[in-house]
């Protein structure tokens, strides 16, 4: 019997945070490849990307291998394309170089020691392995292999209308709503700077959240002259709007910056690099995670595409009313597009037997990645957005992002399990 009565604790960190800023810059270079491989054509299946982002003092190196349309690459006086030692295509660095100033910039970073006009960003992308291509690529009749092995988790809960667990939903929120405020808001927000990180421990009573215990805040700010006390002034009236009304009572505990001064932030203050903020971007460690980062990185990418077609799952099993809550491993092999798993946890809620309901997954949906990919419409310039507050939980938009949030294979899967 699951424990009923108890504190659960979830943190986020915001969009200036100096590893969301490298998942930022690292997003923004997948959308640009797609944006360009639409532009000439070039067939979005066959577009390749494994890019990370370091970021330090007024410093940006974007690193990992690529296959990317021409007009990505580097030519000669007569047009022909270069090639390194190796033969593999030379990246031209300046697109590259653009969308990650674009994305610093609309982060807010401006400072003297990270500013997106100053930093020196250096790209040192390269050409796919040849032999990791020879196990992805479609060849015959041999289907797209997934881009790796590893193990891909999904979950969802009733706990919120979204089907997210509530600490992790509520600590995604408070940090939105205060970026929001600092961005488009007037008076003491714009006090405030990029980078942040917020923590809510959440109470719950009969397995139902039921209110905060504890609030962390921690926010960079412009103004050096502030104390913790006059952040917790600017900060309290947007945290109590993002959290549901009661949960804050007069025995909750607030930190807000709570060392004190919080002027350096940004990569400036500490380096940051992509995926080192996983259980932020999932699920805030109420459900287990896979151990892949997603930024960066092309559906080919199993610990990307699987995360959000397990995800996709659990979150119709819940909305189908088959259980209060569910958790969904899938397994890969790389070069293999069959998964070599699927299990279901329904911890205790289901309605239907978890063997029965592993069946009629495998049935609803082809889990390989071309069938993922084609599934949930993937190869778009959708990604960028998913890089701060969160890959799930998150409203699906009308140009194809969070594709994977829909709840549109109820049905299917309720048909499934009655057959």
């Amino acid at each position: 019997m699951a424990r009923q009565n108890y504190l659960f604790t979830s943190e986020s960190v915001s969009e200036g945070h100096p590893d969301k800023v490298c998942d930022r810059i690292s997003d923004e270079i997948v959308d640009l490849v797609f944006k360009e491989a639409k532009k000439v054509g070039m067939d979005p299946a066959q577009v390749r990307i494994a890019c990370e982002t370091l970021a330090t003092t007024n410093r940006v190196i974007i690193a990992g291998e690529v296959r990317v349309p021409e007009t990505l690459l580097k030519k000669d006086k007569e047009g022909k394309i270069l090639k390194d030692a190796s033969g593999a295509p030379v990246v031209n660095p300046s697109k590259f170089k653009s969308v990650a100033r674009k994305a610093i910039k609309a982060i807010g970073y401006e400072q003297a020691g990270f500013h997106w006009k100053k930093a020196r960003i250096d790209v040192l992308l390269h050409g796919q392995s040849a032999d990791i291509a020879v196990g992805v690529d479609e060849k015959g009749n041999k289907d797209v292999g997934a881009g790796d092995q590893g193990i891909m988790f999904g979950y969802a809960t009733r706990e919120t209308p979204e089907l997210l667990p509530a600490p992790i939903y509520y600590a995604h929120k408070i940090l939105e709503t205060l970026t929001a405020a600092r961005k488009n808001g007037d008076g003491t927000a714009k006090k405030l700077g990029p980078d942040a990180k917020s923590q809510v421990t959440v109470k719950y009573e009969n397995g139902k959240p039921v209110g905060v215990t504890q609030i962390v805040v921690s926010t960079q700010h412009v103004d050096e002259s502030l104390s913790s006390a006059d952040v917790r002034k600017i900060v309290e009236p947007y945290v109590r709007n993002a959290l549901p009304e009661g949960w804050i009572t007069n025995d909750t505990v607030w930190h807000v910056n709570p060392t004190g001064k919080f002027v350096v932030g940004g990569p400036d203050g500490d380096a940051g690099l992509t995926g080192r903020k996983i259980i932020v971007d999932t699920y805030g460690g109420a459900a287990p995670h896979g151990g892949g980062a997603f930024s960066g990185k092309d559906p080919t990418k199993v610990d990307r595409s699987a995360a959000y077609a397990a995800r996709y799952l659990a979150k119709n099993v819940v909305a189908a009313g088959l259980a209060e809550r569910c958790t969904i491993q899938l397994s890969y092999a790389i070069g293999v597009a069959k998964p070599l798993s699927i299990y279901v946890d329904l911890h205790e809620t289901g309605k239907v037997e978890p063997a029965k309901l592993e069946k009629a997954l495998g049935e609803v949906f082809d889990l390989s990645p071309r069938g993922i990919r084609e599934h949930l419409d993937l190869n778009k310039p959708i990604y960028a957005k998913t890089s701060a507050y969160g890959h799930f939980g998150r409203k699906p938009g009308r140009d194809g992002s969070f594709s994977w949030e829909k709840t549109d294979l109820t049905k299917a899967l309720k048909d499934a399990v009655a057959a």
